[in-house]
């Protein structure tokens, strides 16, 4: 699937966060691109606006296009509960985020290559599909010729925050997503409530 492969900089610039994960490039100047990036002039926004940029920032975070977003929503509104709260939710659970909120890759983007080029294992089986939604008590590992690969080994080497609704095992490359985590628990600031109200208009 398609997906957006521009400047990452560039766009965690448009939303002042550095939504690809640490941007050295981009912690230099905070401020949004453009001849007037820089300017203390800001005009107000609309509701539609904020509500069109929160739906932005979820689908840049996740690396997912509209279709495949609109998807999720579908899915969300059908499933009882909080419809933000489960879109959430199901982003969470896509295997290239697992992947990456694991440790077995820095990025999203490199979870999402991972994955693709078959070196993920869900349940002793090989997943190549990026979007593939991992279940309660899924059992996600590197396929034993990856094990050796330098850029998994530094990655997890240097694994950082831990995430309660996920187990990991360094000796041996594998991973239990235990449930789906809760809205608190996931750490990623974006306000669903506005992508929900800009969708039911």
């Amino acid at each position: 699937m398609a997906r957006y492969r521009g400047p990452s900089t560039k766009i965690a610039r448009k939303f002042g966060e550095a939504i690809f994960g640490y941007d050295k490039a981009f912690e230099k100047r905070k401020y949004p691109p453009g001849q007037h990036g820089n300017s203390k002039r800001r005009r107000n926004k609309s509701d539609y606006a904020l509500q069109l940029r929160e739906k932005q920032k979820a689908k840049y975070t996740y690396g997912v296009l509209e279709k495949q977003f609109r998807r999720f929503f579908a899915i969300a509104v059908k499933t009882k509960g909080v419809t933000g709260e489960i879109l959430l939710q199901l982003l969470e659970s896509r295997l290239d985020n697992v992947v990456m909120r694991m440790g077995i890759a820095p990025t999203r983007r490199a979870a999402r290559q991972f994955v693709g080029h078959k070196h993920i294992m869900v349940n002793g089986k090989v997943v190549n599909i990026p979007s593939y939604l991992v279940q309660p008590n899924d059992v996600i590992s590197v396929r034993e010729k990856s094990k050796d690969m330098d850029l998994i080994r530094s990655t997890i080497s240097k694994r950082g925050k831990k995430f309660p609704w996920l187990d990991w095992n360094d000796d041996n490359m594998t991973g239990t997503f235990l449930s789906v985590p809760e809205r608190e628990q996931i750490p990623e600031a974006i306000n669903e409530q506005l992508i929900v109200e800009l969708y039911s208009k």
